[in-house]
């Protein structure tokens, strides 16, 4: 397979995690595979491929000594630039992922988050933090005061 055909690969293969956990999160399924680690799996076993492929005494040492002019040249490389986006596609999911769970322990609103992660993961998460804080901060006292009025009579 060309690196052209991984790309695209590894692209599409993401897309149904990030449905069912935007789409479809509390459905049966959805839970049952955000469970399993195996599309991490795939992913990490994509990438270290692509990453071996990647190593040379250039590239090994401008990974060694990071300069902003060495990693832009490292990366006009197709090959090396699909490393890096399968990179990017692993974490995101990983951290999308985090985000579903703590949506259904907590009950805070992901769809935004999750959205924003996977197009661009820190703004997504960022956003989850904020969401989480505010709904923590604001929300929080006002449905522990709604859960503690009583609905038993009073007597005159």
């Amino acid at each position: 397979m060309t690196i052209t055909q991984l790309f695209d690969i590894a692209n599409i293969f993401v897309l149904p995690f990030w449905a069912l956990m935007i789409f479809l999160p509390k459905w049966g399924v959805t839970k049952k595979v955000m469970e399993s680690f195996l599309p991490f799996v795939a992913l990490a076993g994509l990438y270290i491929y692509l990453f071996l492929g990647t190593i040379t005494p250039e590239s090994a040492q401008a990974l060694s000594n990071p300069q902003l002019a060495d990693i832009a040249q490292f990366f006009a490389d197709e090959r090396i630039a699909a490393t890096g986006w399968v990179h990017f596609l692993v974490l995101d999911l990983f951290v999308g992922r985090w985000i579903y769970w703590e949506g259904q322990k907590t009950g805070v609103w992901t769809v935004h988050s999750l959205i924003l992660c996977l197009f661009a993961g820190p703004i997504g998460l960022l956003s989850h933090i904020l969401t989480a804080w505010i709904k923590e901060r604001f929300f929080s006292a006002s449905e522990e005061e709604a859960s503690s009025i009583s609905v038993t009579p009073q007597k005159s």
